[in-house]
């Protein structure tokens, strides 16, 4: 660890957090190799500060004309799906040691760039792909997943490394063992290289933090990442990583995965080992259970995930895992789904890149002969289902507050803008509300939880639906902290529903040039077609509780004619 003037060891004195955040933020510079770092023509062609000025770093092509990665390293890390690469790592075309090699020299470019990163461990799993290939070498494959690099979230616990999450009165604090998805990984054959950056509390959408600062866009420095597996969704736009792990309890996968154009994949609660990780509020308090899943560049990586995660029997290392089994489903994919279409919530209109996205995608729909159902605004209850979960989120604010206050930093913007419940609508559920006591409070919530549900159990009945589209968000990308709520992610985290992101198109200045000004009354970002032009669009796809296997193969179906040079 670099010094900074100051030592941490003075009897009776208590370091300032600035000091601790100085002395975290040299030992992240010094993590990274000094032949991996950005000459200085790379930087004079870059306007600072990046994330107030649009420096669209993807366009720009940096990793190449930095001259640190060789033509292969290009080649491996931007010519593969995951199913390619593990395809080659099996062959021995490729070794791990050089897949690894390359996409951990594309993770130090995009820290430069964008702090994506927070831990970063390049030596052990340089160590550990040469194993690996020992391995290979004597007929052996690990599993699955053999030889590949696999980015994962900040709040996941790696032996000998730190799990802060964004808190400056958790640094220092050294993890001794592994999460369990951790372990999981490591038995299916990845290799583990870099843990990714997060938000303060990780309860907003702006992966902006006082330890790490804040992730950029690398589409464009000056629009959010996401959040908050903000650090997972960058990195892997930037292409520094083939797979990479997040978690989900407001839309923290598919937000990073809209916001930055990779696909995402939220499972169904406890399928994917989720035990074991630093936590940012208040320990056994749950309203909403959140979820682990992968985020990629390919549709197949995230069916590879899930399947080879759940497969290898996870409950036996996680209590918290449905010890369930991946479901092979028996019959073909069907040639014609029959979709609902969620509509837009008149509290939460979406902004005209998305609105375009969402009409385009079921035209194509429509044209390959999908039947769409145009579901009902107010059977649906999104802005309902916004409001009662911000109420669930505040059940226990202090905790976070304290972990906050415990070092004196700051509240960080994003987590100002986001603190409270929504004030939109009749407000009826929170006046209810109002003159009870926490526990009784939870108790109303869960019944107004359970009518929700029962709703939905309706719509999918009554409609006799193979899954629901819908926009993941109002919005694509947007200013630095000024994601607002997300009605169109947390719907599926309150019904505990599997969801999928699907990267299609993009705005335009073009085609959607009108400024979009929100009114009093309603809730989201301002959209600013010159600022925003670019960004990526998405497409969301869901269906019931424990019908993951069903989410992706219709996401597959979804993917496959919305964006055919993906379909496999």
């Amino acid at each position: 660890m670099g010094s900074v003037g100051v030592s941490l060891d003075q009897p009776g004195k208590e370091v300032p957090w600035q000091v601790k955040v100085a002395q975290k933020q040299q030992q992240c510079r010094d993590a990274i190799p000094a032949a991996w770092l950005l000459p200085p023509s790379i930087l004079e062609s870059l306007v600072f500060p990046l994330d107030k000025t649009p420096n669209r770093l993807l366009d720009l092509d940096i990793p190449r004309k930095s001259g640190l990665l060789s033509d292969r390293e290009i080649k491996i890390t931007e010519d593969y799906t995951v199913v390619e690469l593990l395809a080659k790592l099996a062959s021995g075309e490729f070794s791990s040691l050089e897949v690894t090699t390359a996409f951990a020299k594309r993770a130090a470019i995009a820290q430069q760039l964008t702090s994506c990163l927070t831990e970063v461990f390049f030596d052990q799993a340089l160590a550990r792909a040469k194993y690996l290939d020992q391995c290979r070498s004597e007929g052996k494959l690990v599993g699955p997943l053999h030889g590949l690099p696999v980015s994962i979230k900040d709040s996941f616990q790696v032996v000998g490394t730190e799990a802060c999450i964004g808190y400056v009165s958790f640094l220092g604090k050294t993890s001794d063992a592994n999460s369990p998805l951790v372990d999981t990984l490591l038995g299916l054959g990845a290799v583990l290289y870099v843990k990714t950056n997060i938000p303060q509390t990780l309860m907003t959408a702006d992966s902006d933090n006082n330890v790490f600062g804040r992730t950029l866009n690398p589409h464009n420095t000056a629009l959010n990442a996401g959040g908050s597996s903000g650090g997972e969704g960058a990195l892997i736009a930037f292409r520094g990583s083939p797979l990479g792990v997040g978690t989900d309890v407001g839309g923290s996968i598919r937000i990073p995965a809209l916001c930055c154009g990779t696909y995402g994949f939220k499972p169904t609660s406890s399928r994917i080992p989720y035990g074991g990780q630093a936590n940012p509020g208040l320990a056994g308090m749950k309203p909403i259970v959140a979820s682990a899943g992968p985020l990629a560049n390919d549709f197949e990586a995230l069916q590879i995930f899930s399947e080879a995660v759940i497969d290898s029997t996870p409950a036996l290392l996680d209590s918290t895992v449905l010890d369930v089994p991946w479901r092979r489903l028996d019959n073909d994919t069907p040639a014609r789904l029959r979709l609902g279409v969620l509509p837009a919530d008149p509290l939460y209109p979406l902004h005209p890149p998305v609105k375009r996205a969402l009409a385009e995608a079921c035209k194509k729909l429509q044209a390959a002969g999908h039947e769409l159902i145009e579901l009902n605004v107010s059977e649906c209850r999104v802005a309902d289902v916004t409001e009662l979960a911000g109420h669930l989120f505040t059940l226990a604010p202090a905790a976070a507050k304290a972990k906050i206050d415990a070092s004196g930093e700051p509240v960080v913007p994003s987590v100002l803008r986001m603190s409270g419940v929504p004030q939109l609508g009749d407000q009826t559920l929170t006046s209810s509300l109002a003159d009870l006591d926490s526990l009784h409070k939870l108790a109303a919530l869960t019944v107004k939880r359970q009518e929700v549900a029962e709703d939905w159990r309706k719509i999918w009945v009554d409609n006799k639906l193979d899954a629901v589209i819908s926009p993941a968000a109002q919005n694509t990308a947007v200013a630095h902290d000024t994601y607002s709520w997300v009605p169109y992610t947390v719907l599926e985290n309150l019904l505990d529903y599997p969801a999928c992101v699907i990267p299609f198109g993009k705005a335009s200045k073009q085609q959607d040039g009108d400024a979009m000004k929100i009114p009093p009354g309603q809730g989201g970002p301002d959209y600013d077609p010159e600022l925003q032009d670019g960004a990526p669009c998405s497409i969301q796809v869901f269906t019931s509780r424990m019908r993951d296997e069903e989410c992706l193969r219709a996401a597959r179906v979804v993917d496959g004619c919305l964006n055919k040079e993906s379909s496999s």
